[in-house]
């Protein structure tokens, strides 16, 4: 303990005015005096501080309590000692607190199973709310009052006064408090402080609470808010240590929860007028509409004030345990400002006994105590007087009164959680006390006690009281962590009902911990749905958040997703891309098969080609037939018939190739339409050279000594077909053994379609086929245009060479369609330009030799044919 100032009594006298008569009474009187000196008074310096309530026992239990919430103000000089403080304002929340200890102490006296033969005293002191004070009346518990008597050699310290405090009811004393007895291992069991920091057993070593720390409270109150889908809230705290800390754990668990707040304010009950309003016109100017408030029920008190003053309706509130079950606070919000609120309260807890213990002080009207008759002028508002001698107007009490006849904060009862909070504390110490004592059917008071000893004592106790709580201290000191979670519900006579909607069980997984009852909630003015608070719209589905510019996560703007992604969830932070066969919905919120595209038979433009490709088989047939029922006249016999039924027959080829181009591709079907209509296109060209060479060899041989036509005889000229078709032959199989052409997927040249095609392979065999074709009609063309004005009446390089026109024409504008062309209109351009080609090709040879069979038989003959006929007729 700390030392207390010792003063040695001595006392000189001159002994100069001194008749001499006197001296033996003087020398006697020095004897006296330092024969005290050896017994010096050891007493505390300043003023002395008595307890405002105490009883006397075997074991003396302190309380603090603001039994006074305020202090008068002085301005001091310092040119003289200040005065003792001067508390205000009665607090009849405290003085049940106090009442709650008594109760306890009482209930444990009278009890044979606890601590039996030993009785239980109190020493209780008033802080009136001031941590100073409050610091002074822990050292005065610790210390005691008396003066005591030791020797010069000694030290003056003693044993503490008190084996445990009980109190403070805020945070902010106990942490003075718990600092400066700490090192002493004094225990201070608080019944309502519920900062996080005080579980810091570092700092406060010798502190415990009954009530759970605000750790628990604050991360409830984030998660209470993020239920309701509350996403932008402003928040009001205590500027203590309370309401700082008890806000800083909800900020950093609403953050991690995805909360905002638009603010965070600080408001204290000594504020000034102007700060208060500030933070109203914050809270006017605000867009949340749910407000978070970690205040005291004092604080609260002063805000309501203003809040009614100027109209603050329509706002949802969340309380924390400090206000939201305190019936006082309701009973000042007339403007039903806080209607509807919402948060955590202690759970609800009976004493058997306690209300009418509490309710019954008269026992305390001992020896003229001054507490008591200030308690009974402010319970009643009257003018104690024992006598009941009235003093003019004035009305007068004797403290004989019914205090079950008024209703006031004293007689209400909701804080009775909190009194029990007071009861399990005053019995966890007799607890202790009784394991350390040793009590069975008596306790050995002998047994010396060590503050550390009862502190470590207590820490290990874990016990049920006569209404079945349970009572233990984890390693912090703190007990377990239990809310219940009630709703201000205003009933028809203007009282606020505290209805329980849920539980609050820190103790459960992080998933159970929060449950919400199937109850009717009523919000902000009375309003039966819940309200909403949020920067910024839930972004609907197929929609991803953007941040806003200098604003909190919480405020953001919904962004449609792209073409190809997708999001399935409100609030996205990002839009998912659709896999590669899928795509985008029109609402972006599900991706969906892509279409399949390929030139099908079913639709317009598969269905024309596809009549192209046969009307053109058939009308090579016809031709045919006619040419196979007039074989043995002049037109076909003159003009190689055998070269003109292979090239009917290899144009039937290359109209039904293009066939192969139609329908979905597969890999068979690849290999066989590149290759089918490179083969049949040689073949039919390779007809037309062989056609082109017969013409002019056939003109050659009719020149003096020519002898041309042996060396291309009907043996060489399918030979030449044969071999020219074998090229390209060879150069398929090449093309089909290296790098064939396949199906395949193409996701690229449409997002929103998968394009099935073939793939070439190899690019050169493609290009290869087609450059032979190329290289043969071109060949062909310059032998017909070198043959065209070789005299004949029918000279059929004439129609060769507009044949090979047409057919290099198609096939030279084919290849800039074809590469720029998209998925199915490319194999349509490649159709198109074998059905023009071959179109050309049929037309030019084969119509006007149907033409004079048919319609001009007159000319249908040999002489005609050697141009030594009649001319044409028209």
């Amino acid at each position: 303990m700390p030392p207390s100032g010792l003063e040695v009594l001595d006392s000189k006298m001159a002994a100069q005015m001194w008749p001499e008569q006197g001296w033996a009474f003087l020398q006697l009187l020095l004897v006296v005096c330092f024969s005290q000196a050896d017994e010096p008074v050891c007493r505390h310096r300043g003023d002395s501080e008595n307890p405002q309530l105490s009883k006397n026992g075997d074991i003396i239990l302190g309380g603090i309590f603001s039994l006074h919430s305020s202090w008068k103000t002085r301005q001091e000089r310092y040119m003289h000692k200040p005065l003792p403080l001067q508390c205000t304002s009665l607090n009849f929340r405290d003085f049940q607190f106090a009442q709650a200890m008594l109760f306890a102490i009482e209930e444990i006296n009278n009890s044979t199973d606890l601590l039996p033969g030993v009785s239980l005293g109190y020493k209780i002191y008033d802080s009136c709310g001031s941590i100073p004070r409050g610091v002074k009346v822990a050292l005065a518990l610790a210390n005691g009052n008396e003066e005591v008597f030791v020797s010069s050699e000694e030290q003056c310290i003693q044993r503490a006064q008190v084996q445990t405090i009980m109190g403070e009811t805020s945070s902010s004393p106990c942490m003075a408090i718990a600092t400066v007895i700490g090192p002493f291992h004094l225990p201070l069991i608080s019944h309502f402080a519920t900062c996080a920091c005080l579980s810091d057993k570092v700092k406060y070593p010798s502190f415990l609470r009954t009530i759970p720390s605000d750790y628990y409270q604050s991360r409830a109150l984030a998660q209470l808010v993020r239920y309701f889908g509350w996403t932008w809230v402003g928040a009001v705290r205590t500027n203590d240590d309370y309401g700082n800390n008890g806000m800083a754990t909800f900020i950093e668990t609403a953050e991690q929860l995805g909360i905002c707040l638009e603010y965070s304010v600080a408001v204290f009950r000594t504020d000034p007028p102007e700060k208060i309003r500030q933070i109203i016109d914050i809270i006017r100017d605000s867009t949340s509409k749910v407000i978070v408030a970690f205040v005291s029920h004092m604080d609260m008190d002063v805000l309501i004030h203003q809040l009614s003053y100027h109209n603050m309706t329509g706002y949802q509130w969340v309380g924390s345990e400090g206000w939201i079950f305190d019936s006082k606070t309701a009973a000042m919000d007339t403007h039903h400002i806080l209607d509807g609120a919402i948060g955590l309260s202690i759970p609800e807890a009976y004493v058997s006994g306690m209300k009418e213990f509490m309710l019954d002080v008269k026992p305390l009207n001992s020896s003229g105590n001054e507490l008591f008759t200030e308690f009974w002028e402010g319970l009643f508002n009257c003018k104690f007087n024992q006598s009941n001698l009235s003093v003019g107007n004035e009305k007068v009490c004797t403290g004989d009164e019914d205090i079950t006849e008024i209703h006031n904060s004293f007689t209400d009862m909701s804080l009775m959680p909190i009194f029990n909070n007071v009861y399990k504390g005053v019995y966890a110490v007799a607890h202790a006390l009784h394991n350390i004592l040793g009590c069975n059917e008596t306790c050995d008071s002998k047994r010396p006690l060590d503050p550390l000893r009862i502190l470590q004592q207590i820490r290990q106790i874990n016990f049920k009281t006569k209404e079945g709580d349970e009572v233990y201290f984890n390693e912090n000191g703190d007990p377990a962590a239990k809310y219940e979670i009630i709703n201000w519900q205003p009933t028809q006579n203007g009282i606020v009902d505290f209805v329980t909607v849920g539980l609050y069980d820190a103790s459960l997984l992080a998933d159970r911990q929060l449950i919400l009852e199937n109850k009717t909630l009523i919000w902000a003015q009375n309003s039966m749905q819940v309200p909403l608070s949020v920067c910024s719209e839930e972004c609907p589905l197929g929609t991803r958040k953007v941040l806003q510019k200098g604003k909190p996560v919480c405020c953001y703007d919904c962004i449609r997703c792209a073409e190809g992604e997708f999001s399935n969830i409100t609030d996205s932070i990002t839009c998912e891309r659709c896999p590669s066969e899928f795509w985008s919905n029109e609402k972006r919120d599900a991706c969906v098969k892509k279409e399949t595209e390929f030139l099908s038979y079913e639709e317009i433009m598969g269905s024309l080609l596809t009549g192209a490709s046969l009307f053109g088989t058939c009308m090579t047939c016809l031709v045919a037939c006619i040419f196979f029922r007039y074989r043995k006249t002049p037109i076909v016999r003159a003009n190689n018939a055998e070269l003109s039924f292979l090239l009917l027959f290899s144009l039937t080829l290359c109209f039904l190739c293009s066939l192969t181009f139609i329908g979905q591709p597969s890999q068979w079907s690849c290999m066989l339409r590149h290759t089918a209509f490179g083969i049949t296109f040689v073949l039919c060209i390779s007809c037309v050279l062989g056609k082109t060479i017969v013409v002019l060899m056939a003109f050659r041989a009719t020149l003096p000594g020519s002898n041309v036509m042996k060396w291309f005889g009907p043996v060489q000229q399918r030979l030449s077909v044969v071999g020219f078709t074998l090229i390209q032959v060879l150069i398929c199989i090449l093309w089909l053994t290296i790098s064939p052409p396949f199906a395949f997927k193409n996701f690229k040249q449409f997002n929103n379609k998968i394009i099935i095609e073939c793939a070439l392979g190899s690019a050169i065999g493609f290009w290869a086929v087609l450059g032979y074709i190329g290289l043969l009609a071109l060949l062909c063309f310059v032998l017909a245009f070198l043959a065209r004005k070789l005299p004949d009446n029918f000279n059929e390089a004439k129609f060769i060479t507009f044949s090979m026109l047409i057919f290099c024409a198609v096939w030279i504008t084919f290849i800039p369609a074809y590469v720029s062309s998209p998925g199915k209109f490319s194999v349509a351009v490649e159709i198109f330009a074998i059905l023009a080609s071959s179109f050309g090709l049929l037309i030019c040879i084969f119509v006007p030799k149907c033409y004079i069979i048919l319609l001009k038989p007159e000319r249908n003959t040999k002489k005609n044919m050697m141009g030594k006929g009649p001319t044409k007729t028209t």
